[in-house]
Parts: C-alpha cells; structure tokens; sequence
C-alpha cells in the first residue's frame, strides 16, 4: 500500500487521468450515505489522512483542497499536509463554486455516484453544464482501484430482533408501508436508509460502529414484498422463518441487475437521502422515479407501546450507571484526583458495561474539559486527551445502545468552584430547557416551532447557540433519527406521539467553558387536556440523572422553574434510588436535594 499521502494522490490521479477527468470529488460519506461510515469505507480518510466526520477533498491534476466546517479549524491543519492540500470551508467556500471557479470551461469533473444524493448530484449537474463543465459518473472509484490491504467489514452474525421488543412483526411492518407505497402512487420502493429497512425486517448488525444495522439496501414493493440486498452470508439460519413470507435475501452484488431488470414500473425514492446511482440504474433499466420522503421514516420514529416501553426501561439502568459515574466523579475531585478525558469516558462506560442489555455507545463520547466543551462535536481521541483542573466545568455527553433502548444524555458538572457568570449561563440554559420541556403545542405542531422556547432566556441577554436544540432518536437503533427535530431551521414534519427527541440547549464560550443540559423526552398526549378543543401534545422525560444544582443561580429562577427542577429530581429519586447502594445512594440523595 503507498505508505504517503502523496503517493495515494499519485494513484488517483493516475485514475483520473486514466478516466479522463479533471477534477475528482472525495466525499466523507460512503454509499449508504449514513452518520456513521464503516472503516472499511473511510475513503476520505485514505486519500487526506483527515479523520473528521464531516468533509470533502476535490483533487486536480496538479493540486488538492480539503473543506471542512468550523468543528475542525484546528484538527484539518494537524492531519492533513498543506503542502498538499489547500484548506478550504464546507459552508463559506461552495464546492460546487469553487469547481466552476477553478476549472476552465471543457473540463470534466469525476465522482462516484454511489457516495452522493441524487438531489445533489442534479444540483451540481445542473451549475456545472451552465458553466460548460461536465460531471462524471466514473465507472470505477480511483480509491477503491488503488487501496491495497483494505480493511474488512465485520462478520458478525446478523441479530434476530424480537417481534415482542418491536411491537409487531415484519409481515405486519411492510404490510404498513407497502400501502404508504401504493398510495403515493408507486409500484414499489427503494428503501436505502438502513436503520430503515432494520426497522422493518426487525433484524439488526454491527456493519456500522456506534450504529446496530447491516449494510444494504432493500426493495419493497407496493403488496409488502421486499428484497433486501446484503451480505448474505452473515443470515443466521432461521433468519427466513424470522421476516416471514415474502421476504427474499440476495447478494448485494446482485443489486444493480436488479435495479436494471425493474422495468417499467413506478419507484418511490428518496432523493435527499438515496445515492444517486441506485436510482439513476433504476431509471437506466426503465424505471420512472417518484420523488418522495422514505415512507418508513415517520412510522419507524413514531414508536409503538412495546418500543416505548423499552426506552423507558433502558433509560432508568442508564440513569443508574451514569449516576454511578457522576458519583464516582465527585468523589475523585473531593480527593484532588484530576482525570484526563479519556480516562473520564472509560470509567463513565464502565459502569454501563455490566448491564446484559448493553452492546455499545451510541456515539463517541464527548468528554470535555474546561475550552474543549466550547467545541460542542468535541472528540478527546482526535488529540491529547486533557486533564481536569481545579474549579472549571466538566461536559460529558454519552449515549448507549441497549438491546431495548438507545440513550443520549448530556451533564455539566462543577470541577470545585465557578463563577457567578458560569452559574448565570448555566441557569439561562436549564431555564430553556424546562421551558421546552414544560410546553404543551397543538396537534400538527413542528420543531421549529417549539425552537425558541429553549432559547428565549439566552437570547435576552444577547446569547445563542449554533446547533439544533433537538433531534430524533431510534429504538436500538440511531441516536440520530430523522424526520423530526427541533431546530431554527426549516422542518415541517409534526411531532406525534410515541416520537422521542432530546432537549439540549446549550452554550459556548471560545476558549473558556461549555454548557449543554439534555435529556431525551417522548411526544404523548396531554393528560391535563385530554377533551380539550385541540388535540394537545406534550413531552415526558426519559432520562432521568441528576441534573447539577452547584451550578444553579435560584434567583435568576421563577416559582415553577424551581417546582420543575425540585419535582424532576424526586422522580429520578425514586427511580433510580432502588438500582444504587451504599455511597452511590448517598450521593444521589444529596444530589436530588431540593432547592
């Protein structure tokens, strides 16, 4: 294998010159076009030596640029040569632009049409011909043609997951959405986002870290039919029995044939979230694309009794072992024991390892100290870990997948003192989130409309927050579930009941300290409205950990503010207090005290 970077961009651009292209488009993203990329699949990473999650590097015959986002302003400049590549931004500097910009009219701009969405693969397309340039699908990833020693997937057997745990089985699911199909007019579905067709087969895996799916991708038709393209050899022997008839697994070689031999039907595929070369084969072999949201995406967030009650279950052991932790981590500063973070990340998994129910986190912990919890993606593995001081703040935001349930909990914690200013932020932020947490929106109401509740107390004092204060999260599948979220920007999905999201306002200081208080809450009806004139929703807190009262301003507080904190931690009092012992029981007693 080239042991340079230089070397690797050698070989490509052999490739390119090989194919007859100008320019070549890495996306960190591969086909599945998930969060999470499997090693295996990390070609970003291969050619630029970058190891964010968010990128993409554009090579030329003669030179290279790299676009990060603002997280990685530092990292990229550590990883990634400058001799080599030019260091650009994901959002100020467009790449689409910046080709045009570039190149000279007559030139032909390389990708792989598996590694982007056929949305953007029309947008580009459509900016580019404008500029005389054209975009190529090449037959052959110059990477994949040259990365020697690649690393293999995971050949862990696929999981069988219980219809029980579900709530239905997989006859029942795609029966659901093969009609969602036919009534978007469609004769079947490509169904590419894998945690979706997880979710309907009721099957899980370890293809993807921090994600428990199998890479593939499935076809539904209209009847409930369904094909899923896989790596076959990983079905344990019942897996037939398990999905129930009309199910048939294939190769996912097999998969362009197939897509090839649809023929003249109708296929509903997402744009935004499908690789544009899925549906481009489809069209080649005849199909006609209907353009449409993945129809498992609202049934799949919109979580039936048997999967709430797992969320549930899940997250009083997770309340306990992350209590545990917080216990732990009081008891070493009372001692002077200043931890370096990663240090403080094991120790927190420790404690939720012994749980039978538990299989991995959700997502890489964040474990920052002091500056580092201003970089609210911050990651101690893409550095020096660093150590605790003495009166600081500590953020730690973790997440596990439990068998039953995914978790996502984000704590601030004093380090011995702070200052009045820390508590006034860290009051500000707790006071948007009872206010999100305490609201009560109509029927047909979105995220983007509940927004500002968590933000109204930041913003009048002049503060603000650069990230969604919320998002979906799956049952035993991702911590990042879509469609619903909350956030300033534009989503029209609703909440509805059985959708669970987290609740996360936060605030940065650069270079001094981060805040962020989440805990995930599951949409339900109103109790205290039920007949009301509006069908009235609401939220429920899932997690349940104590929430830092040390850093708490009272006066800044009003009468229900203070009841809210007071009632919330009576109820994890009495719910975690029967999982804890000894020291662990004592400093949650204390820890729960009202204010």
């Amino acid at each position: 294998m080239p042991a340079t970077i230089a070397d690797r961009l050698s070989l490509i651009r052999q490739s390119m010159s090989e194919q007859a292209v100008d320019a070549f488009i890495i996306p960190r993203a591969d086909e599945y076009l998930g969060e999470y990329v499997p090693e295996k699949n990390e070609r970003l990473l291969w050619a630029t030596n970058f190891t964010g999650s968010a990128g993409m590097a554009i090579v030329l015959a003669d030179t290279a640029a790299i676009f990060t986002d603002g997280r990685y302003t530092v990292q990229v400049r550590q990883q990634v040569d400058g001799e080599l590549f030019q260091y650009l931004s994901l959002v100020d500097d467009p790449q689409v632009e910046w080709l045009i910009d570039t190149l000279p009219s007559g030139s032909t701009v390389g990708i792989d049409a598996r590694l982007h969405t056929l949305a953007w693969y029309k947008q580009a397309k459509s900016k580019l011909d404008q500029a005389g340039i054209k975009l190529k699908s090449v037959a052959g990833n110059p990477i994949d043609q040259h990365w020697q020693n690649r690393p293999s997937l995971p050949q862990t057997p696929i999981t069988l997951f219980s219809h029980e745990s579900a709530g239905a089985d997989s006859v029942q699911k795609r029966k659901q959405i093969g009609e969602l199909v036919a009534k978007a007019g469609a004769d079947a579905a490509l169904i590419s986002a894998l945690d979706s067709f997880c979710w309907l087969l009721n099957l899980r895996g370890s293809d993807v870290p921090r994600l428990p799916v199998l890479l593939g991708n499935a076809i539904l038709s209209a009847n409930g039919d369904m094909t899923l393209f896989t790596d076959t050899s990983k079905l344990p022997a019942n897996a037939v029995e398990h999905v129930g008839a009309g199910v048939s697994f294939k190769d996912e070689s097999e998969l362009e044939q197939a897509l090839l031999n649809l023929g003249d039907i109708k296929l509903l595929a997402d744009p935004n979230t499908a690789n544009a070369w899925s549906q481009l084969t489809a069209e080649q072999g005849g199909a006609s694309l209907i353009a449409g949201a993945d129809p498992v995406a609202i049934p799949k967030a919109q979580k039936n009794s048997a999967e709430l009650a797992g969320m549930y279950a899940s997250h009083v052991r997770d309340g306990a072992a992350v209590s545990k932790f917080l216990a732990w981590l009081d008891n070493q500063v009372a001692q002077g024991n200043m931890h370096d973070e990663g240090k403080l990340a094991d120790q927190l998994e420790s404690y939720r390892l012994p749980d039978p129910l538990y299989r991995e986190p959700s997502f890489d912990t964040i474990s920052a100290t002091g500056a580092n919890a201003a970089m609210c993606h911050y990651n101690h593995n893409n550095g020096t870990p660093a150590t605790m001081t003495p009166n600081s703040i500590y953020l730690v935001d973790s997440g596990a997948q439990y068998l039953d349930g995914t978790t996502d909990v984000t704590r601030t914690i004093a380090i011995g003192e702070v200052t009045p200013e820390q508590k006034q932020m860290f009051t500000l932020v707790l006071k948007g989130h009872i206010s999100l947490d305490l609201a009560r929106f109509p029927k047909g109401t979105t995220g983007q409309q509940l927004d500002a509740f968590a933000r109204q107390h930041l913003w009048q004092y002049g503060f603000d927050y650069d990230h969604g204060t919320g998002h979906g999260v799956g049952h035993f599948l991702s911590v990042h579930e879509g469609p619903q979220r909350v956030a300033k920007n534009a989503n029209n999905v609703p909440l509805l009941p059985g959708m669970v999201i987290s609740n996360e306002p936060g605030y940065y200081r650069e270079d001094g300290f981060g805040i962020r208080i989440e805990n995930l809450v599951a949409v339900r009806p109103c109790e205290a409205l039920n007949g009301s004139e509006r069908e009235t929703y609401e939220f429920d807190a899932l997690t349940l950990i104590p929430i830092d009262t040390r850093l708490v301003d009272k006066s800044l507080m009003t009468a229900t503010e203070i009841n809210w904190l007071n009632d919330y931690h009576a109820k994890v009092q009495q719910t975690i207090s029967p999982l804890l012992s000894g020291d662990d029981l004592a400093w949650l007693t204390q820890a729960t005290r009202a204010i």
